[in-house]
């Protein structure tokens, strides 16, 4: 037999279980204490915020794009390219105040009558997207709602080609939608690999994996929940 193994036994025997009995063991009330408190950070997603969207609209009084401006005429002639290559998106946020994602997602799901195919009340439909829309953030220079209205638009486009014609149903085809609206929400403006090297609440949460996709899969689905949100119920 291997007297080193004998050895390594006896030391960690003596070393470390023969003092289990020394280690003073908390009250059970004082170790659910610590759970929660280790829970609580992570029972929530981050960067979720409770917005005055949700009681506010009525359906008889959804503007013609969803949204109230005072360029209406500028707008509609852009909006005339939603279903092309090349939408100004830039322009649709400057004739919309700056609410592109919501005007140009509302305009699609008209355009594909898919508010109608899966019961979806307007108002329901515009209080999300504005409430999706106020989770980009403005002062991030490339993943805003700008971007997120650019790639909604260009799925759209993209699943209009006549090769792709009978291939999807409606339910795929809103979904792909809907992906390509909340793939970049709450986006920070920094990468998966910074998160990760600082040791960020988000790289915590998602244990270093595609931290970045699951949290904007999460406060996605999580702005749902939100009050007159929920397009899928």
């Amino acid at each position: 037999p291997s007297r080193s193994g004998n050895q390594v036994s006896e030391y960690i025997s003596s070393t470390f279980l023969d003092k289990q009995q020394e280690v003073e063991i908390p009250p059970a009330k004082d170790k659910d204490k610590e759970k929660e408190r280790r829970k609580r950070p992570m029972s929530q997603i981050s960067g979720v915020r409770k917005l005055p969207h949700g009681s506010s609209l009525a359906a008889a009084a959804i503007p013609r794009f969803g949204v109230r401006t005072d360029q209406e005429g500028l707008l509609a002639k852009e909006l005339e390219d939603t279903n092309k290559w090349g939408l100004n998106v830039f322009k649709v946020a400057e004739y919309s105040g700056n609410r592109p994602l919501t005007v140009i997602m509302y305009s699609i799901f008209q355009e594909r009558d898919l508010m109608k195919t899966f019961r979806i009340p307007v108002d329901t439909f515009i209080t999300y997207m504005l409430t999706l829309e106020d989770h980009y953030h403005a002062d991030v220079a490339y993943h805003n709602s700008i971007h997120a209205a650019d790639v909604a638009q260009s799925t759209h486009v993209l699943l209009s080609t006549p090769a792709l014609e009978a291939v999807f149903t409606d339910l795929e085809i809103m979904a792909a939608i809907f992906a390509s609206a909340i793939h970049d929400v709450d986006h920070p403006g920094v990468s998966n690999q910074f998160l990760i090297n600082t040791n960020s609440e988000l790289a915590l949460m998602y244990n270093d994996a595609s931290v970045l996709e699951n949290h904007h899969l999460a406060v996605g689905f999580k702005l749902l929940q939100e009050e007159n949100c929920d397009i899928f119920q």
